[in-house]
């Protein structure tokens, strides 16, 4: 079994941690974090990203970005950028409980958390968070470092531009289009097309920021 370093040591890691060790596919070799978390699931602390270049020629060549995402951001590119030149891979991860159906590709590095359901002819971006009980229906588009966050539903054929953040238990409703870098807020009901990045909020949602 292929080992990964794990880039982040919050409550995000942990739950990526879980889902690594439940799917049996790669062992958790660590994590690395600006501080000393203790212990995670088992998982030791291998100290900060300092580490990093001392780890990949132990022949540790995978990671995998434990960091969340609550605002619209490019923090997650810039680490992912940083660790991809030290040379590891990030291979897309993907829960036992999660359902992928036909006709469904997922982008490098994108993580598919317990309960996802993902329709036929969808496609996800590079480096997205689909989080626990989110569902993405047939032909949509998530661009890359997005997040999908718990409990959301994008209904059919949506488009959902890059570095956007879907809240919890927001909805879309089907064919409407999201401008990259909008945040959705949590419970946020979309009836239209979201033309204008910003921050939207309510049922039906409106521009707030």
């Amino acid at each position: 079994m292929e080992k990964i370093v794990i880039i982040g040591g919050g409550g995000h890691a942990k739950v990526l941690i879980n889902v690594i060790k439940k799917s049996q596919l790669f062992e958790a070799y660590g994590y690395v974090d600006h501080n000393d978390r203790g212990i995670l699931l088992g998982v030791n602390y291998l100290g900060s990203d300092d580490v990093l270049n001392d780890i990949f020629s132990q022949g540790i060549k995978y990671a995998a970005i434990g960091i969340g995402q609550v605002q619209v951001t490019q923090r997650r590119q810039e680490i992912v950028d940083r660790v991809r030149e030290v040379g590891f891979k990030f291979p897309v991860i993907v829960s036992k409980d999660a359902i992928v159906n036909e006709d469904v590709l997922v982008g490098e590095g994108s993580q598919l958390f317990d309960g996802v359901v993902i329709n036929s002819g969808t496609r996800i971006g590079n480096f997205s968070i689909i989080n626990t009980k989110s569902t993405i229906e047939h032909d949509c588009t998530i661009g890359k470092y997005c997040h999908v966050a718990t409990g959301a539903v994008i209904s059919g054929g949506v488009e959902v531009g890059d570095f956007s953040m879907i809240g919890s238990n927001a909805v879309i409703l089907q064919y409407k289009k999201i401008a990259p870098r909008t945040l959705i807020g949590s419970g946020g009901v979309v009836i239209k097309d979201i033309t204008e990045p910003g921050k939207y909020v309510g049922n039906p949602v409106r521009m707030i920021a």
